[in-house]
């Protein structure tokens, strides 16, 4: 399998090679660039093509907010990961609906951070506990319809409960002996029904419409 490509923008210097120092202790995660803010973040993106952007969300000239939504639009395929400071659930609540896969706080672990990382460069939802708690008063208070409902089948509504609960698709696959293939079908669907973006909206869906319950935090 071939390394995860990251780029790491964060404005502060000794944390963003704190970062990278931390990262080049594992065999399948490659830092191949680091920037200062969005401006070079996004020329780093169109000429490095990683697979996740590990990305601060208060940056000079241009901060992570304003960079997540032309990632969205100009590199689809780079994986967003937003790790910062802020806990505020209005902010979550925007780097989530802008379009991040995951959000994270700086004061991870190390550990939290690797297994963030290729969570996200599967293309799956990654949001702690503690931080998905901050996003309840928002998706129940929303200043804007954040979500359109069409009905689900069955089978994905048990499919949205599995990702809610962290479940990649191959996991998924074998919870509901299914082909993964299959998986990959329902969660496309759910996302198309529900006007979403990502898994990392669903799992806050199905929190907001009391079809799973918040995990405990381990």
């Amino acid at each position: 399998m071939k390394n995860i490509r990251v780029v790491i923008a964060e404005d502060q210097t000794v944390v963003r090679e704190g970062f990278a120092a931390m990262l080049s202790f594992e065999s399948d995660i490659e830092v191949v660039g680091q920037a200062n803010d969005g401006i070079q973040a996004l020329a780093k993106i169109k000429k490095l093509k990683p697979d996740v952007l590990l990305l601060d969300l208060k940056m000079p000239v241009q901060g992570g907010l304003e960079t997540i939504p032309i990632v969205i639009e100009q590199t689809p395929e780079v994986r967003i990961l937003v790790l910062t400071s802020f806990d505020e659930g209005e902010t979550i609540y925007e780097a989530i609906k802008a379009g991040a896969l995951g959000y994270m706080l700086k004061d991870c672990t190390k550990n939290q951070l690797v297994k963030a990382i290729r969570e996200v460069a599967r293309g799956e939802a990654f949001l702690e506990p503690s931080i998905a708690m901050k996003m309840i008063s928002e998706i129940n208070n929303p200043k804007e319809v954040m979500y359109t409902t069409s009905p689900l089948t069955p089978r994905e509504l048990e499919t949205l409960k599995l990702i809610a609960r962290g479940l990649s698709n191959q996991e998924i696959a074998a919870e509901l002996v299914v082909h993964e293939r299959t998986i990959a079908k329902y969660v496309s669907n759910i996302l198309n029904k529900l006007h979403l973006a990502n898994r990392t909206q669903a799992a806050l869906y199905a929190l907001q419409e009391g079809i799973t319950k918040l995990p405990k935090e381990r």
